[in-house]
């Protein structure tokens, strides 16, 4: 016979939440931020110890009068996940423990490939190479790619030079050979929410990715909206203001590179745009049309979204930057309130992957703390719990 799990299960399960969000911390602390007695917060934590999730590292050297305060933390050995930035150019690794802090990173280009079971065996030893110093099992992996996903796991309308991941096949092959879960998201939403867990403070947001290809991702009282088709997000098809071309033709790399040519532009690739000085009236019509899809892009979200902020990353941001204060000047002619517009700054490779991090510690802190609900549930009535299964 089984039995539903306590309040004293549910009070361990809220100790070791705050444990994972704010280790290393004091009993005091623990206390505080739990609003638990000091009893119960004691009882929980000598579980937790026993089951091999909470271990004491280092004493409070301002404790006051009394016994020193020993600080609580997440052993490495309770595990650690991987984020990965997946691009058309650069893919960067980042691991870390279950509390967020980094174990190793890598960034390197990104191979040319053209299967899916290569490009999942070469995801996979670089997962490998930047966990080498982890201590506990792999818990979960997010890939981050610039394309919209469903579900965690099937690609729709990937980067054109990514083609081959369209599907499910990316999720299911990387999972075979990393032995753990494994989960996609888009590039876009992994760096909306990497800034979302660095700004608690922000509540309805939107963010554009203007690089490879145009990427949008938007949250509402600060949780990512995911729509349920792939249709969702795909801001790209919608008409720019210029000539006839859709969002996608004016602020994606390819897309302006090509109607950068279009206009007499010679370029051999889209950073000359600005890298380059140019001064001729032809880089001046290529400029104002991506300014004009600009507008177009972040009035649509305005009024469609109503965001607080709206944030551009990518490879396109330094031409984003040089146009923003004509940007806002038309939004103002436009718009009653204008949402604040901005550049977010990001580490190339790394930012994605510190977002996608923390949709994994998302998973595998619910996980865990499932764990030890399961571990009442399927015991038998017994006074003594059983240890997690995690």
């Amino acid at each position: 016979m089984t039995i539903n799990p306590t309040t004293r299960d549910y009070n361990k399960a809220s100790v070791l939440d705050v444990v994972l969000a704010q280790a290393p911390l004091t009993r005091n602390k623990l206390i505080e931020l739990t609003g638990l007695s000091k009893a119960t917060v004691s009882r929980a934590v000598e579980e937790l110890r026993a089951d091999g999730f909470v271990v004491d590292r280092g004493v409070d050297a301002i404790a006051g009068r009394g016994r020193p305060s020993t600080y609580l933390d997440i052993p490495g050995t309770t595990g650690h996940v991987v984020g990965v930035s997946f691009g058309a150019q650069t893919t960067g690794v980042l691991a870390t423990d279950l509390r967020g802090r980094e174990i190793q990173h890598v960034i390197v280009p990104t191979a040319n490939h053209e299967d899916v079971g290569k490009a999942a065996a070469w995801l996979a030893g670089l997962i490998a190479g930047a966990s080498q110093p982890a201590e506990g099992p792999l818990r979960q992996v997010v890939v981050a790619v610039p394309g919209r996903v469903r579900e965690g796991g099937e690609i729709f309308g990937p980067a054109e030079s990514m083609t081959y991941l369209a599907g499910s096949r990316l999720q299911r092959a990387l999972a075979d050979l990393v032995g753990a879960p494994v989960l996609l998201d888009s590039d876009a939403n992994a760096s909306l929410l990497g800034i979302l867990a660095d700004d608690v403070t922000i509540r309805n947001a939107a963010l554009f990715s203007v690089s490879s290809l145009l990427n949008f991702a938007c949250c509402t009282d600060h949780e990512l909206a995911r729509g349920s088709t792939p249709s969702f997000g795909d801001v790209g098809v919608l008409f720019s203001g210029v000539h006839d071309k859709p969002l996608e033709a004016l602020l994606s790399t390819g897309g302006l590179l090509a109607f950068a040519r279009e206009q007499g532009l010679g370029l051999g690739r889209i950073d000359d745009l600005w890298v380059e000085t140019h001064h001729d009236e032809v880089r001046a019509a290529v400029v104002e049309a991506f300014t004009t899809a600009l507008v177009t892009a972040v009035t649509t979200v305005v009024v469609t979204l109503d965001p607080e902020s709206i944030f551009f990353v990518g490879r396109l941001r330094t031409l984003v930057e040089e146009v923003l204060p004509e940007v806002r000047k038309r939004l103002e002619e436009r718009l009653p309130v204008v949402p604040r517009v901005t550049v977010a700054t990001q580490v190339l490779g790394l930012s994605t992957a510190r977002g996608a991090v923390y949709s994994c510690l998302t998973l595998a802190q619910a996980r865990l703390r499932e764990a030890l609900l399961d571990a009442r549930r399927q015991a038998p009535r017994t006074e003594q719990q059983p240890a997690p299964a995690f």
